[in-house]
């Protein structure tokens, strides 16, 4: 498609671009995808809308009743939801407001026999039916459907809570290539380590932080920690469906390795570490300590927050490895990308080329986004 010269104000016209299946023939999308507000609004609508996102952790929803309130991505969908515990014991994620005047059904985590907003005394089921409403015996056709609280899809998968607005995707089809690796891996319990969470927000378009997570081309250059870690020779990047996995592989004097069973798609391997990128903004980094899962959130156009939560299966293996020191690996991945979105603000630049043997997981990313916004 033919492209436009680059406009140089605040606002940008929407300019369609191409992103070559062939990786050898393909240029990356122009800086403007980066910058500007009208391409992160079109984004926002057509590919995060229409996702799968990390709700948080399971951990104080067991029991039946249990109300947990929850905003997906705050100051860009701001969607309002609530998941809750049924009382058959099933998990739902409900519209978080009410459908009288709009307010908030669900303030603060609890447990409660039902729903009820306090605004004006609507109730509710666990369900999310409508039940009573005080004052009401007079109003014509009441209630009707839209009287109930609306629900989404949610889904549950090793104490990992993941929901969507209106997926594009199966959940099963999208989680699916990371359960096939955690087959057989002998942690004894996964517990969330909460003096590991951490948050971390720095000027950087969200896309472009998942432009340096999806390749290890920069690895040697940027990480001396994790270069020392690993066998740089060996490092692999597969392509899936819906994302990417990079397998790490362990150099030879690390005990603490990941050993897979014959049954499993890396057996005979020594495994440092497994890197899922999940589309479009959910990495799960899978150590022989535990999970690392990381959402990376669009703040602005130009500003993201990468919100890291940790579950450990083997507390004695924390510090050692590919997974020894993630605040230092972010520190450094956010210094580049920090100073790439500096340079993208500029005249000089426009579109760039990949490199087949390195970066053919970022390549797919483009690939998957721009399908989604044609």
């Amino acid at each position: 498609m033919a492209e436009n010269s680059r406009s140089r104000g605040s606002q940008s016209p929407l300019q369609r671009f191409d992103i070559d299946p062939e990786i050898s023939q393909a240029a990356t999308p122009p800086a403007e995808f980066y910058v500007h507000d009208s391409w992160f609004r079109l984004v926002t609508d057509q590919v995060l809308r229409r996702s799968w996102h990390y709700l948080g952790l399971s951990h104080g929803l067991e029991k039946v009743g249990s109300v947990r309130p929850v905003t997906i991505l705050p100051g860009v969908l701001d969607e309002e939801l609530l998941l809750v515990r049924g009382a058959g014991g099933e998990l739902r994620l409900l519209s978080n407001v009410c459908t009288h005047r709009g307010m908030l059904v669900a303030e603060k985590e609890e447990c409660v026999p039902s729903l009820r907003c306090r605004y004006h005394g609507r109730r509710f089921g666990l369900d999310g039916t409508f039940t009573s409403m005080p004052k009401f015996d007079k109003v014509a056709n009441f209630p009707s459907d839209q009287d109930h609280l609306a629900s989404f899809p949610v889904a549950e998968r090793l104490g990992m809570l993941f929901g969507s607005l209106d997926p594009d995707c199966p959940f099963e089809e999208w989680f699916k290539p990371v359960e096939q690796r955690l087959t057989g891996i002998n942690w004894t319990q996964l517990v969330e380590a909460q003096e590991r969470h951490k948050d971390y927000e720095f000027e950087g378009n969200w896309m472009l932080y998942l432009d340096n997570y999806l390749e290890g081309f920069h690895i040697p250059f940027i990480h001396p920690g994790l270069t020392a870690a690993i066998a740089m020779d060996q490092y692999e990047t597969h392509l899936l469906p819906l994302g990417t996995l990079q397998t790490a592989i362990a150099r030879p004097d690390d005990e603490t390795a990941f050993q897979p069973t014959e049954s499993h798609p890396d057996k005979g391997r020594s495994i440092a570490a497994w890197y899922f990128w999940l589309f479009p903004a959910t990495l799960i980094n899978i150590y022989p300590w535990g999970i690392s899962l990381n959402r990376v959130d669009p703040l602005n156009p130009t500003r993201s927050c990468v919100r890291f939560r940790s579950l450990v299966g083997n507390r004695e293996l924390l510090g050692s490895g590919a997974g020894g020191d993630l605040h230092q690996v972010e520190m450094e991945d956010e210094e580049v990308v920090i100073a790439t979105q500096r340079g993208l603000r500029g005249t000089a630049y426009h579109r760039g080329r990949y490199s087949p043997e390195e970066e053919e997981g970022v390549h797919h990313f483009h690939r998957l986004l721009v399908e989604r916004l044609s």
